[in-house]
Parts: structure tokens; sequence; C-alpha cells
């Protein structure tokens, strides 16, 4: 199959909230190293909420939609608007669409991406979120021509890679960049929550596909 179906893809939504729950604990112990230890609580709180409230035959971008409205409109911290942007810039590029391919697919990726970028100052390599969100949209737009299988495995192994990168990295924003050298040694939280979302988004789309 070289699409899977918009309508009905809301529950892929339901799976990447499933994979943020179960990993609440480990989200806030890598925060905690050298943040305020929320992340986990704060994800968890936000991607149960949006799961109740997505129905079996929602859409994609719908499921989307939902994301965005509880984590910027209920949840605290510094990264409800970042995945809150994510997920509705995402949401616009497949709202009038009916099939989705590969190509779409990355370009709604990138999407999330620039829209993480735009409302704030970060960038890859700043660790931070978008050292794996980086990777993994430029190795889905690298191999979307071959179709989803190799296209997910490249975005899953990019974001994997990108995660752990940050573990070198000295923190350059937020509360941790007043750490300095003192930040280098641990993952970033961001870039691990985000690495599990682009996972579990991929496993998601591989059983519609099926």
């Amino acid at each position: 199959m070289t699409g899977f179906a918009n309508a009905g893809s809301g529950i892929v939504v339901r799976g990447i909230a499933e994979a943020v729950v179960s990993n609440r604990a480990w989200l806030s112990e890598i925060d905690g190293k050298i943040g305020d230890g929320d992340h986990g609580n704060n994800m968890a709180k936000g991607f149960a909420r949006a799961a109740e409230r997505i129905g079996d035959g929602d859409r994609l971008d719908a499921a989307f939609a939902t994301v965005t409205d509880v984590l910027m409109g209920e949840i605290g911290g510094s990264m409800g608007p970042l995945y809150g942007m994510f997920f509705s810039d995402m949401a616009d590029v497949v709202a009038d669409e009916e099939v989705i391919d590969p190509a779409l697919f990355a370009r709604m990726l990138a999407a999330g991406c620039e829209g993480v970028m735009a409302i704030g100052e970060a960038k890859a390599g700043d660790k931070c979120l978008l050292d794996a969100l980086v990777p993994a949209v430029a190795a889905a737009e690298e191999t979307a021509s071959e179709g989803f299988p190799v296209m997910l495995a490249a975005m899953r192994q990019a974001a994997t890679e990108g995660r752990d990168s940050t573990k070198d990295m000295i923190a350059r924003i937020g509360r941790a960049s007043r750490l300095g050298e003192r930040s280098r040694g641990v993952l970033d939280a961001g870039a691990a929550s985000c690495c599990l979302i682009l996972h579990a988004l991929a496993d998601g789309v591989e059983k519609r596909l099926t």
C-alpha cells in the first residue's frame, strides 16, 4: 500500500499518547537531572487527556488538533506550546487530504518542525527536541520516494541517533543552560520525548498500512 486513509487514523495519536504515558517516569527522571523534573508528568497528563477525547473514527488531522488544544490550553511547562505548534502545523498540511502518502507524510513532518522553530530561538545543536526532530525530518524527506517501510525506518534511526547525540552536548537554552559544562553527560528530555513520539507515530502508521 502506498498510503493510508486520513479517516480513522486518529487512533495513531492514541498510540502516541500510550507511549508518552508509559514513559512518564523515565522522562521525568531525565528532566530532573538538569531541569525541573516535570517533563514526564506534564507530557503524560496532556496526552492522556487528549487520548480520552479522540474518537475511533477521528481523522488524523482532527486528532492532532485535539492534542494541540490540550497542550496549549491546559498543560503547563515550556514544552506545551512547542509540541502544540508541532501538531497544529502537521494537522494543517493533511486537513484536506483523504489519503496520506510518503511524500505528504514527509511534508507534514517538515511543517511541524518549522512550526516549532518559528516560535522559539532554539536550533539543532542546542540540546533540545530539535536535535531529534530535525534529523528525523531530513531522513523522511530523503527517503520518501522509497516508500513507507524504508522512510519510517530511516526516520526512527535518525530520531534515535539525534536523541542520543544530546548526551554529549552542552545545553544552550532553557533552565539547563545555566549549568554550562555540567549539563553534558545527560540526555535532553525534550529530545527523548520527541524520539518517543516519532517512534510511536511510525508504529501507528505501519499498523494503518497493513
